[in-house]
């Protein structure tokens, strides 16, 4: 005979009412509340914004910032017409993709191969010391991070005046448009790369250690030990880093690129970010902003749907996961 199986078996459990989950949680829910509420108007309220996208909107149109939203005329999808008939623009766009594509190669790993690096430092004290250095840049300004980069790159830096000084003629680096890919992408790993490797120091300390003694026990050297063991105990986290990371695709920063872009000139270092600045800010024209800050969420919202349905078809969690 068939085995009945007791009632409500295999049925997901029954969820506890609102009131008694409130008073359950009610300190974790309190503890949250401030960042939530950051995060409600920081971020979500000035979503709405994105309204004035479809407008030819003028902050003047009425006494208060809701009359100017009902008062300004809608347009439809003039300004994203506007803005995709801009060769300025789609330069702006092709500078961002080609320095974040750059940056995913010969930058994105470097964090990964520091964090095995400093995990594999015995001495703990050398290891706190190496930590600091690597981590403090990340503090610094992006206004302090050009200024170093000047005083030894620059024509009148370190490094040149010591060319002079042996016959030679100095590079030009810090205001060549042809390395300022090379040179934006090597301020940006002087400054972040140590602070990048605190996610995957993180990840390499939850690695267990038994794993390394059984390898070690079969045979296996330092590097397959780290082929076999380290990489797949830090892979959940660079897919992870790496959706992320596309997501922001369009995303590669402003002081840094505002601060270098009258040395260089603008079809090297105009991205985005300072392209939005140049033709909305400070021209009035919103509207014609939040039509390429609204492009560029669009297209970050795609990237990352695609990015985390390949992980999952790798087998990867992912951002997240419908299980």
């Amino acid at each position: 005979m068939p085995v009945r199986h007791g009632r409500g078996r295999g049925r997901r459990a029954k969820r506890a009412p609102l009131r008694a989950r409130l008073r359950r949680d009610w300190p974790l829910l309190l503890m949250v509340a401030p960042a939530a509420l950051l995060l409600l108007v920081f971020h979500y309220l000035p979503t709405l914004g994105n309204v004035v996208a479809f407008q030819d909107y003028n902050p003047y149109a009425g006494d208060t910032p809701l009359a100017a939203f009902t008062s300004s005329p809608w347009i439809g999808f003039g300004q994203f017409e506007a803005l995709f008939g801009d060769p300025a623009f789609w330069d702006a766009l092709r500078n961002t993709l080609a320095i974040t594509a750059f940056q995913l190669v010969f930058y994105f790993p470097l964090p990964v191969v520091l964090a095995i690096m400093l995990h594999n430092i015995l001495s703990s004290r050398l290891r706190g010391f190496v930590q600091t250095v690597v981590y403090l840049p990340h503090f610094f300004s992006w206004v302090l991070v050009v200024t170093f980069f000047v005083q030894m790159f620059g024509g009148a830096g370190l490094l040149a005046q010591e060319m002079r000084d042996v016959g030679l003629e100095p590079w030009n680096i810090m205001s060549n448009p042809d390395t300022f890919i090379l040179l934006v992408t090597a301020e940006t790993v002087w400054k972040d790369v140590g602070w990048g490797t605190i996610v995957f120091l993180a990840a390499l300390s939850m690695i267990d250690q038994h794993l390394y003694e059984a390898s070690a026990v079969d045979g296996a050297g330092r590097w397959r030990r780290l082929w076999h063991v380290t990489l797949p105990g830090l892979r959940p986290v660079i897919v992870l880093l790496l959706i992320l990371r596309l997501g922001d695709a369009l995303s590669v920063g402003f002081e840094q690129f505002m601060l270098q872009r009258d040395a260089v000139g603008r079809q090297a270092a105009e991205v985005l970010d300072t392209f939005v600045y140049f033709n909305s800010i400070t021209t009035g024209n919103y509207g014609y902003g939040a039509a390429a800050g609204l492009f560029k969420a669009v297209v970050g919202l795609v990237l990352i749907l695609a990015a985390n349905r390949f992980a999952h078809a790798l087998g990867e969690r992912g951002v997240y996961s419908r299980s």
